[in-house]
């Protein structure tokens, strides 16, 4: 049966608007993110980049500081120059956007008489995941990078037969858009790295003489490639520049950068490294979220999903699959590979399951395409995605975060009037996110984070060592030094502070808060005698 259907009726592109507007509107009625990643750099990075501050200010948002900051650039200009409520809207319709691709991947593949209802529902499943719902108005951008990574596999799948026995030139450029887009989406943000992956697995899946998949690999490949140059590598360039290795500070055991320890400085918590860890991984993080992300969240669709698709591949293998498949064969042979691939890397290089949430989103559409293929009739078929969704939407469970009401501007600090700001200086101490108030001071107020799960004053690293001269020189001309934490931090902030021969002047010491979230201190320091 060919890929290709009618195009798309005046209720479908009203059914895909709807729900674009409702999620902006879901997200408006939320709030603002206060989440820790927020506070900590997708609202200092962008900021910090485009006021120059990144050789003036030191690890304010810990490693977050020198994270690529193009991909936050867009929502701190918009939450900037337009109301909150607006800001918010064009967030929650961006990430609402997946419904497209999703709905057209359905549409494409399914193989039941309604199947534009189907497509229609399972779209809507997958935006209704129990972390994708989380995610909903915050600046994780998993569900943004969603966006990119499924209007590529979308292209292959919708577009699937020309890929494969059209022509060759139609074929190199469907896939190097493909291919751009994905690279794209990993140069904006590299954890969607292992969609690379899974993209070179679905070109691969796709079939076909051995000349049309080499244009086909070749073509994906290139363009991919240009993707992640054209946003990753000028960044990669200037960090390099700055610091002395493009991934600062990351692999610095490889790069060496002398302002860092020589550490690859990697999130390894939740790698699996037991064979039978890994084999049941999704079994664990669907008892337990703690086995693979921060962030809290109950969902059984992705665990299905795997063992669905390791079923439906033996049945597959043994050529007993159903003869009326629920999907189109070499469309579930596709998504399939495209999967199966990006969840093997990402295994492997993260293992945090809020970077495949791709795969959350798309685990229904997986579901039908796997039990589809099962030697039962239509009817046990039917019957049991029925109970599988039903089991799906009971035991699912979103911990949405705490959300700050809606107020212009976007982000204010209450600090306490500070005297003489092109003579002062600020210290930052302790793990709390407070790059998001560094935004709020002065723009003539140097910021620097001597204590934190980057930097600590004992590391012996080079960065610690460029702050104990900076703030030296700074007192020695006579400059007012001051402290920002949390006050829950303030024990260790006075500790760090000591291995540099400081005080806290502690009756001086002001409280204000943030119309974000959270309570801090604001404190002078002192030379300690």
């Amino acid at each position: 049966m060919a890929a290709a259907r009618e195009k798309l009726t005046t209720r479908e592109y009203a059914f895909l608007g709807a729900t674009i507007l409702f999620w902006a509107a879901f997200v408006v009625v939320l709030g603002k993110d206060t989440s820790w990643d927020f506070r900590n750099y997708h609202w200092y990075a962008p900021y910090a980049f485009l006021h120059g501050r990144m050789a003036m200010d030191i690890a304010v948002a810990h490693q977050g500081s020198y994270f690529n900051p193009f991909l936050d650039i867009p929502f701190y200009l918009l939450a900037t120059h337009a109301p909150s409520w607006f800001a918010l809207a064009v967030l929650g319709a961006v990430q609402g956007a997946t419904v497209v691709p999703l709905y057209l991947m359905g549409r494409s593949i399914l193989r039941i008489d309604d199947y534009k209802l189907g497509a229609g529902a399972l779209a809507l499943l997958g935006q209704f995941g129990a972390l994708t719902l989380s995610e909903f108005g915050t600046t994780y951008y998993d569900n943004v990078m969603s966006v990119f990574v499924f209007t590529s596999l979308a292209i292959l799948v919708v577009n699937r037969d020309t890929l494969r026995d059209g022509p060759p030139l139609k074929a190199a450029i469907l896939s190097a858009i493909a291919g751009l887009i994905t690279g794209l989406a990993t140069g904006l943000k590299l954890p969607e790295m292992p969609y690379c992956v899974g993209f070179a697995a679905a070109l691969v899946a796709l079939g076909g003489s051995w000349k049309q998949q080499a244009i086909r690999l070749a073509a994906g490949g290139v363009a991919g490639a240009i993707g992640v140059a054209v946003i990753a590598a000028p960044w990669m360039l200037y960090i390099w520049h700055l610091t002395g290795n493009p991934l600062f500070p990351y692999f610095n055991n490889y790069w060496q950068s002398p302002l860092a320890l020589d550490a690859p400085y990697r999130d390894l918590r939740f790698v699996p490294t037991h064979f039978w860890r890994q084999l049941f991984f999704p079994i664990y993080f669907t008892i337990d979220w703690h086995i693979a992300d921060d962030l809290g969240f109950q969902d059984i669709r992705v665990c299905i999903a795997y063992f669905a698709v390791i079923a439906a591949g033996i049945v597959w293998l043994l050529r007993r699959e159903s003869p009326d498949p629920l999907t189109d064969k070499r469309g579930t042979l596709l998504l399939f590979a495209w999967v199966g691939a990006s969840y093997l890397v990402w295994l492997r290089m993260f293992a945090i399951y809020r970077y495949i949430i791709g795969l959350e989103m798309i685990a229904g559409l997986v579901i039908v395409a796997a039990v589809g293929l099962f030697p039962l009739a239509r009817r046990p078929r039917y019957l049991t995605l029925a109970a599988i969704c039903f089991a799906v939407l009971v035991t699912a469970r979103s911990d949405f975060l705490e959300k700050a009401p809606l107020a212009d501007p976007f982000v204010e600090a209450a600090l306490p009037p500070i005297p003489d700001p092109g003579r002062t200086m600020v210290v930052m101490a302790g793990d709390a996110p407070l790059g998001f108030i560094a935004t709020t001071l002065p723009p003539s107020i140097p910021v620097l984070r001597i204590d934190g799960w980057f930097v600590q004053p004992r590391d012996g690293s080079g960065l610690t060592r460029e702050m104990k001269r900076r703030v030296g020189r700074h007192l020695a001309s006579g400059g007012d030094l001051f402290l920002i934490a949390d006050r829950d931090d303030m024990s260790r902030a006075r500790q760090a502070l000591a291995d540099y021969a400081l005080a806290i002047r502690w009756p001086e010491c002001q409280q204000f808060d943030t119309n974000i979230i959270g309570t801090y201190q604001w404190c002078p320091l002192a030379r300690k005698s």
